[in-house]
């Protein structure tokens, strides 16, 4: 009778477990405060994400940070060491994990400007025969979006990686997120290092590079994965999958690497297609709720259909954000109920994680 009755404790607290983390990934991303709005910046973490329920926080911090190693590759204004271990403290205090983002490979200049590593490094540009017009618009004679690093330099890494290393160090960090979205410059035809050479593995063969080197700090490595999404086969596209011959990294690439699975106007069901390969993942929403919602409800579909081996890699949710803080937190105040927005979308993706945990406690 007691060995019945431990059993029926243990089933009970078993299913609890489940119940609780059903999404195990409560996520939210967005781009590190100016240093002058840190405050307004814990603020928002103690009154919005934490009462959400929150635990998972990537900071797009790229050059918002005052590097020791790289003091070259700061903003104007960078957080400071003291400000960053202030954010650490309270996300610590939240039970929310900060996980700190340093675009690597693509998105290295924005419109008409490079990014802080290409315009200090020129001799990292895939492109460097590419010049930023004054006056940017899309769709371009070149194709140009945004620009890569070569990731055949000799030199590049030796810079970005103390970036990484630094970055890792500050934030207490047991993971990093290495953006690799959108890389539409890989292989170019004139680039004398990498002309000629297979799209998918240099794709590869850089994310490989990037999670060996995390691998040594005990850290973990997180991307968007639109690369590793064949855009033809699918019909998605350019945009939110691979259309230049990526894809097919996805087999060449480690299993630990964590994918955060973005799409903005529909909710693709290639979740399942990162477990199936053996993936953890992330569905991730930006502005519409509708999407937000369908994307919760496939993750519950997912994991109530699947084997364990596969259920497990179903990690949850994490809302995007590629403004400000601020700006969120203006939109918030001026969002009305039924628009499409991220701070509606944001509302949208809580409430439908919350229900679907509780119908399922």
């Amino acid at each position: 009778m007691k060995r019945l009755l431990l059993a029926f404790i243990l089933l009970i607290a078993y299913n609890s477990g489940i119940a609780q983390e059903f999404f195990k990934v409560k996520g939210f991303c967005i781009s590190a405060p100016s240093s002058d709005k840190v405050e307004e910046f814990v603020d928002f973490i103690r009154n919005d994400l934490a009462p959400n329920g929150i635990n998972t926080l990537v900071l797009r911090v790229d050059y918002n940070y005052a590097y020791e190693s790289r003091p070259e590759l700061r903003d104007e204004n960078p957080l400071t060491k003291l400000q960053v271990k202030h954010l650490v403290s309270v996300c610590k205090e939240l039970n929310i994990n900060i996980i700190p983002q340093v675009n690597l490979l693509g998105h290295q200049s924005w419109h008409s400007e490079h990014t802080n590593l290409l315009e200090v490094y020129p001799e990292f540009d895939e492109t460097p025969h590419i010049k930023l017009p004054k006056e940017y618009v899309w769709p371009n004679e070149e194709g140009l979006y945004c620009k890569s690093y070569c990731p055949l330099h000799p030199k590049v890494h030796k810079v970005v990686f103390d970036l990484v290393d630094e970055i890792l160090d500050v934030f207490e960090a047991d993971a990093f997120h290495a953006g690799m979205d959108e890389v539409f410059y890989l292989a170019d035809g004139n680039c004398p290092r990498c002309k000629g050479l297979d799209p998918a593995a240099l794709f590869a063969g850089e994310l490989t590079k990037i999670s060996d080197h995390l691998s040594k700090r005990n850290a973990r490595l997180w991307i968007w994965g639109d690369r590793l999404i064949d855009g033809a086969v699918t019909g998605i596209g350019m945009w939110e999958a691979s259309m230049n011959n990526t894809s097919r990294a996805i087999d060449m690439i480690p299993r630990s690497v964590v994918i955060c699975d973005w799409h903005y106007e529909k909710a693709y069901p290639t979740a399942a297609l990162f477990a199936m390969k053996g993936f953890d993942v992330i569905s991730c929403p930006w502005r519409k709720p509708k999407v937000a919602v369908a994307q919760a409800e496939l993750l519950r579909d997912f994991k109530n259909n699947s084997t364990p081996e596969m259920a497990s890699h179903y990690l949850g949710m994490m809302q995007t954000y590629w403004s400000s803080p601020t700006r969120f937190m203006e939109e918030q105040k001026q969002s009305a109920a039924n628009s499409e927005n991220a701070a509606e979308c944001f509302k949208a993706m809580v409430n439908a994680m919350h229900e679907i945990e509780s119908a399922n406690e």
